[in-house]
């Protein structure tokens, strides 16, 4: 049998030259391309099973006769193919592991290691092509003696700073509004705001006092009044320059405007019924125009800000429009007029005059150390009872406070102030000059951001039936988490089984149903032993004693510190980790607040 007529096996096991698979202990593997070969057919096999182990197949032992191939391995005699010296080449390169050995050799027996050096070669001809045009391009100049490629350059950097978005800072603007040089139209509804004079953030709840104002020293007094929403928003009484309600639903409302834009409002002057937002369709109408209710309101977004300030007993800044043609304490003129500081005692639903949507009213009791500007007294309120509000006998949802108010009467100093610290800013201030007063502002915001990732993070964990931070975890088969003991509660007197029995007779006992609090599954069984959830219930005790180590750190500089009960209780003072003692009332603010919505819903 000479070299020509032998033939190795296919992929598939198939000897190439009698048409059949060959069993295991009939086949060869070649030591150097491994490569199966049917034994029957070879011309010369292995004559002891010693030499099987290091055996080579015709095409890598040679047996054609070939001259020696230099470079090649020694033991492994001549060659008869371009193909043999490279494999001996591979195995002869001793700066190659096993495996890259085995890779390359595989490469090389598919055909791949020559079409990887073909697209190496042409890859490296497209970029000689590619430097030879840039170059090209940049020699060639156009009409105006300019280099075509620097032409496109300028192009493409045109295009892309005509796109950058313009940005003044408070320092340069102007004391008025403005209109910037890209309005289209001109007038208040298209100006920007001027430079705004106090130095307070966004969201900075009660009085602007006189730390707050560089300019005068003196704060926002009570009775001033300005042309326009632009103006009181310079002067941080209400930063809106559309909306009647600033606040935010997981933080509380900063300010209200009284412009009479619902018919159900009633002021009485010292205290007022104030209606909500929304309610009404905007997307057909212009937003100023359509009065018709066309939705019931609910507690939620400004509604839901206004609503835990009623809770937490936040102060509220209170501005009067001359719009309000149904109030007799509203302004004359075209003004808008501050009127000090009120608190909501009472926030609760009901149908609306309209008489077909209901809507969400609350309650403003004034509580200012400064007098009214309607009033000739020289003093400022005191604590009087709450009015009678004839129209509580038919709402629902009603929501009245029961802890102690953050904005209260201290009877000792004879005026109004935080009894518990403010909330502390998540807004920057950016018209704050002083670098160190800008730090320790950033500082502070740093703060309250983490101590507020970890108030949503402990929400996270709330028992979707009692609304609280879980004890005792359990999760149910359908991915819902509950107290254990809420869960067992809930289900109290109820058995797997039934019995029943009709007309005399006992039929089949029946299973009961049991429906799990937030979807329609059935969680009987689990209902039997709920096992709690070790993990989750770890991770909310870390939280836990996270939060307590937190505060328990502030109390104790607050305590070394020395500094006086009034100098705490600036917003931003002196001190950078203030915010972190707001923590605790921000967490309850937040679980309390999603409890009557949860109720609602």
């Amino acid at each position: 049998m000479t070299r020509d007529t032998q033939f190795p096996c296919d992929p598939a096991g198939v000897c190439m030259r009698c048409k059949s698979t060959p069993p295991p202990e009939e086949s060869l593997t070649c030591g150097t391309c491994v490569t199966p070969w049917h034994v029957s057919c070879l011309s010369s096999p292995p004559e002891t099973l010693e030499s099987t182990l290091q055996w080579l197949c015709p095409d890598c032992s040679g047996e054609t006769d070939a001259l020696p191939v230099s470079g090649v391995a020694p033991g492994y005699g001549s060659v008869g193919s371009d193909l043999v010296v490279a494999i001996h080449e591979i195995e002869a390169d001793n700066s190659l592991s096993a495996e890259e050995k085995a890779k390359k050799r595989q490469q090389l027996l598919s055909g791949k290691a020559v079409v990887d050096e073909d697209d190496e070669e042409e890859k490296k001809r497209k970029d000689t092509m590619w430097a030879q045009r840039l170059l090209e391009m940049f020699l060639e100049v156009d009409g105006t003696g300019k280099s075509q490629l620097l032409a496109r350059l300028s192009k493409r950097v045109d295009a892309s700073t005509s796109k950058v978005v313009h940005v003044i800072s408070n320092e340069d603007r102007p004391d008025k509004a403005f209109t910037t040089d890209r309005a289209k139209k001109l007038g208040n509804a298209n100006a920007s705001s001027g430079k705004i004079f106090v130095t307070i953030p966004r969201d900075h709840f009660g009085p602007i006092t006189a730390e707050y104002d560089p300019v005068r020293n003196q704060g926002v007094l009570v009775g001033e009044s300005w042309k326009g929403r632009h103006t009181a928003r310079q002067w941080g009484v209400h930063f809106p320059l559309v909306s009647g309600i600033a606040g935010q639903a997981s933080y509380g409302a900063q300010s209200v405007v009284l412009a009479g834009g619902y018919e159900d409002d009633e002021d009485h002057g010292e205290w007022f019924l104030y209606t909500g937002s929304g309610g009404r369709d905007l997307s057909t109408r212009n937003l100023r125009t359509n009065s018709v209710q066309g939705f019931d309101q609910k507690f939620e977004k400004s509604n839901e800000a206004l609503r835990l300030s009623c809770k937490l007993g936040y102060p509220v800044r209170v501005v009067r429009s001359s719009k309000d043609m149904h109030s007799a304490y509203a302004p004359e003129g075209e003004l808008l007029r501050y009127d000090g500081v009120y608190r909501i005692e009472k926030c609760w639903i009901k149908v609306g005059v309209q008489g077909s949507y209901k809507v969400c009213r609350f309650l403003f009791i004034r509580c200012d150390n400064e007098p009214a500007p309607w009033t000739s007294d020289e003093h400022g309120d005191r604590p009087r009872p709450l009015p009678i509000v004839p129209e509580l006998n038919m709402a629902t949802n009603l929501f009245e406070r029961k802890e102690s108010p953050s904005w209260d009467f201290d009877e000792g100093e004879g005026r109004w102030r935080w009894m518990k610290p403010p909330p502390a800013s998540r807004k920057p201030v950016n018209n704050v000059k002083d670098p160190e007063e800008r730090k320790i502002l950033r500082k502070a915001m740093t703060s309250t951001h983490s101590n507020t990732m970890r108030a949503r993070l402990l929400k996270e964990f709330k028992c979707q039936i009692c609304q609280q931070v879980m004890t005792n975890p359990v999760t149910t088969p359908c991915a819902h988490n509950f107290c254990k003991a809420c869960l067992v509660s809930k289900f109290a007197g109820k058995t797997l089984m039934r019995e029943r029995s009709r007309g005399g007779r006992t039929l089949r006992a029946q299973k009961n149903v049991m429906k799990c609090p937030c979807c329609p599954t059935d969680i009987a069984e689990f209902i039997q032993n709920p096992q709690v959830n070790r993990e989750v219930a770890e991770v909310i005790e870390k939280l836990k004693n996270q939060e307590e180590e937190d505060n328990t750190e502030h109390v104790d500089e607050g305590e070394c510190s020395g500094t006086s009960h009034e100098e705490e209780t600036l917003p931003v003072s002196g001190d950078a980790k203030q915010p972190k003692k707001r923590i605790k009332l921000d967490i309850d603010a937040t679980v309390s607040a999603t409890v009557v919505e949860s109720d609602m819903k």
